[in-house]
This record gives C-alpha cells, structure tokens and sequence, in this order.
C-alpha cells in the first residue's frame, strides 16, 4: 500500500489520518476527559488549535502529586490549573492527593475554588498530611449537593504541626450524600458515651471508615436508616462496642484489630461478610469474638474470611463442638490463604494448641516425643474441621480458596483436603484504597485507588459555551511540549 499523504487542513488537523477521537463533538471529549488525571487532560493542549483550549472546560479536577517528579512542580501545576480553568463551567468533580505536607496557602486557594464551585460540587475527595481538618470540614459543611465525601488526613503529620486530631463534626448537613469514606478521623461521643456521627445522612448508602479512634466514648452507634454497604478498617484497641442500626444493611466488610463486640437487629438483614482479622495483638478472647460475630450474622449467604481469620478462630477451646444458630442459608463460603510468619504470636499459639491436642492421654514420654516431632510442624493454612464447622447448616455451600501469595502454599494439598473446595483466582475481597501516604505503618492496599470521581452527565457538557469562535482560537498550534501554559511546570 501506498504510503497515505498527509497534510494539515486550515483548522491546524491532519488529513487522511485515522483521528477518531477529533471527529467526536466537544462534550464527548469533556466526557472522556473526566476519566482522566487532570495532567494528562492539559496535555492535549498540544495536539491541535482546537484541543489548545478545550482543557479549560473540563468539569473534573483529578489533582495527584505521585503524576509528578516534585512537590514544587505539583504546587505550581495545581495553582496554575486553578487560574486558567474557565470558571464559567461548573465544577462537579475534584480529587486532590497530595503526599506529604501540603502549603498552608495553596491548600487555602484549592478550598476557597471549592467552596466558590460549591453549587455543583457532587463529588469531593482530599488526601492530604499536615493541613488543618477544621478548614477542610468548614468547606465540605458548605457543599450542600455533594454525593460523595472522601478524606482522608494524616493524623501524625496533623500533630507534628499542632492541628491535632482530625475531629469528625456530631452532626453535618450533607442531604444529598450517598457515600462516605473517611480515614484517620475522631468520633467525638455525648454524655451517653455513645458517637452517633451517621445518623443526620439520610441518604447514605455506602460508608468506608480506616483508622478510626473514639473520644469521650467507648461504643460506635452506626445509625442510619439507608446504608446498605459498611467497611470499618481499624487498629485500635479503644474500642469496646459497635452498635449497628441499619435496617438496609446487605453487605459488611471489616479488617484490622477486630477485638471490639458488635451487636444490633439490623445484622439479621446483612448477607454478604467479609472478615480479615489481623494477628497484631492475641487477646485471650480474640476468638470468641469473631465466633460471636458469626453467631449474630443469621442471614449471611456469602461470608468470605482470611485463613488468619479462621486460625484465631480456632483457638477456641472445643470450637468444633459448638452448635451454631447461625449461617443456615450459607450459599458461599470464601477462603483467602494468607502467609503466616513463624515468628508471631499466633504462629506459637496455635502449635501449642495443637501440641496440647496431641497429647491428651499421652505419657510424659509420648509427650516428649511429639514435643520434639512439633518442632518441624508447620501449622495448617486452613485449620482442620473449621470449613465443615462453617458449612454445619449448609452442606451444600461452595467453597472456594484464593490467595495473592500462591508460592507460599501447596495449593493442591490444601483444595484436597477440604471436601468439594475449589481454587479460584480473583481479586482480594479486602481490598481497599490506598491510603499509604496518610496512614499508620501498618497500612495495606487493594487498591491503590483514588477517590472516586464519577464524570458529569453527557447533557451537562453540551451545555456548555463553545469557544470554537473564540479568539484564542487565533493562536498558533503550539509543539509537542512547547508554548504550553502549563510548560515551565514540566507538563
């Protein structure tokens, strides 16, 4: 084939290229662009006179300083996008994650362009360290039309610069709020020794809690009328109760230090579970809580728990005798292998517990004997008879086995060993957002996402001025990475 000719039309386009995207009409453009980290969006400033401008119009801020090679070049990026935006065009969306400290006085400007957009403003998420809460919960209270609230603030870097903790507000006006994820916030309590800080959203259906702390109480009342998803990700050992009211409740994910008690009616309408307890700290009653747990969550049909899980579960003493009222309309039952380091606590506890079982009945020197066989004994990833103990009233449950760390487990073995298990390949079920940057040490990551930024309507773009005729348009078609507004800053 012949090499097709190409030549620039008078609008500064390329014919006889295959250019798709710029046949698209620019409230299709927009739309796209609402997808994309607002650096990659400025960078088609270069591709024609047409796309020059476009920029300026997007609806949708996604501001991340890990898209540049220094914090200097995020800070002058963010003001620069922030003084050449058309402020004309509502904005609907913003996600800002700064890593690290960010400028007391840049941070003041993104709030104010906030608060200014707060009419429109839908979706909002900061991830921020060092800046102050009380701004940052001053702007959200104005944001009246917001759908989703994601923030999240470094409490240590807070500290080191005497802002203290990031208190949550008893009661905020957010009528329109479907989904809140906050991580490193206080719930302050009354008099009762409660926190109720979810009951005022009447709306809300999703709600993500990481690294949570309680003051001037000890119980946690989730109260809320709407919420169907619940995630609490937590490492604190201050928390003696959760009290859930949530009739809608379906689906419950917890992760962490799981020590604290849970009760309310609304478990009953729950139906999927996930449950990742952590190893950090063995309490004598470690495992009698989750067991508890499993006693009240009636309805469950899909429960999915991590092999630590199931390991601090059966040091219960006669676990495998126990009748339980629960998990009768089990449909589901997932088991995520996690690699178990010989060096914890819980390593130790459950060798002992199986030396101990061992040895009933045994002479001192049997039991001699098998205390020198046990110290070659690898534990079990997935304790014997906990899955049948599970599945007691459901026999027909399926039971699938999925892990991240295949190399650390004879997979074959361990499907074999239980009774119609399969092993199944697919993202973690505790998976959350990375909040590395801003959390405690012990801080994990499905997901390396941002906040969620959902694009505006399609109808919204194209009622939005045209500046095809603008005088702008006059400019020069600027080259790759040159003559961009944004070029000193390395975009």
């Amino acid at each position: 084939m012949k090499k097709q000719r190409q030549c620039e039309n008078e609008n500064g386009e390329i014919k006889g290229s295959d250019d798709r995207l710029s046949d698209l009409p620019d409230c299709v453009l927009l739309h796209i662009f609402s997808f994309l980290n607002t650096k990659h969006v400025v960078q088609t400033c270069i591709l024609s006179k047409r796309w020059r401008h476009l920029w300026k119009r997007i609806s949708t801020l996604i501001l991340h300083s890990s898209s540049f090679t220094t914090k200097k070049r995020f800070t002058i990026f963010m003001s620069k996008i922030l003084t050449l935006r058309d402020t004309s065009i509502a904005l609907h969306a913003l996600d800002l994650d700064r890593s690290g400290d960010i400028e007391p006085l840049v941070f003041k400007k993104i709030l104010n362009y906030v608060s200014s957009h707060k009419t429109h403003l839908k979706e909002l998420g900061i991830s921020v360290g060092g800046a102050d809460s009380s701004l940052i919960m001053s702007c959200v209270s104005s944001c009246h039309a917001l759908t989703s609230l994601k923030l999240s603030i470094s409490s240590m870097r807070n500290i080191r610069r005497n802002f203290g903790d990031a208190l949550f507000p008893k009661s905020l006006n957010l009528p329109a709020l479907t989904s809140l994820d906050l991580t490193n916030f206080v719930f302050c309590g009354g008099e009762s020794g409660h926190a109720e800080p979810f009951s005022a959203f009447t709306k809300l259906i999703s709600l993500v809690l990481h690294w949570w702390k309680l003051r001037d109480a000890q119980i946690l009342s989730i109260s809320n009328e709407t919420l169907v998803n619940l995630a609490m990700h937590n490492y604190s050992h201050d928390i003696a109760k959760i009290e859930i009211s949530a009739k809608c409740l379906r689906t419950f994910t917890i992760t962490g230090y799981v020590i604290y008690k849970i009760c309310g009616s609304s478990l009953s309408s729950v139906k999927q579970v996930n449950i990742d307890a952590q190893d950090f700290d063995i309490p004598n009653d470690y495992g009698l809580v989750l067991l508890s747990w499993l006693q009240d969550l009636a309805n469950v049909e899909s429960l999915t728990v991590t092999s630590t899980t199931l390991q601090i579960l059966s040091l219960v003493p006669g676990l495998l005798e126990v009748q339980l009222p629960s998990l009768c309309n089990l449909k589901s039952l997932e088991v995520e292998l996690k690699p178990m380091s010989d060096s914890t606590l819980l390593y130790f506890l459950i060798k002992e517990a199986m030396l101990e079982k061992a040895a009933a009945g045994k002479s001192r020197k049997e039991v001699a004997k098998l205390k020198k066989a046990f110290k070659c004994l690898e534990p079990p990833a997935i304790p014997d008879g906990i899955v049948d103990f599970l599945k007691q009233n459901s026999q027909s449950a399926k039971v699938n086995i999925t892990t991240d760390s295949s190399t650390s487990f004879n997979l074959k073995q361990i499907v074999e060993s239980i009774k119609g298990a399969k092993y199944i390949k697919y993202p973690s079920q505790f998976t959350v957002p990375d909040s590395s940057s801003v959390a405690p040490a012990s801080a994990s990551s499905s997901a390396a996402v941002p906040a969620t930024v959902a694009p505006p309507n399609l109808h919204l773009c194209c009622a939005e001025k045209n500046d095809a005729s603008s005088n702008e348009d006059k400019v020069e078609m600027p080259q790759p990475y040159t003559n961009s507004p944004l070029q000193d800053n390395g975009v």
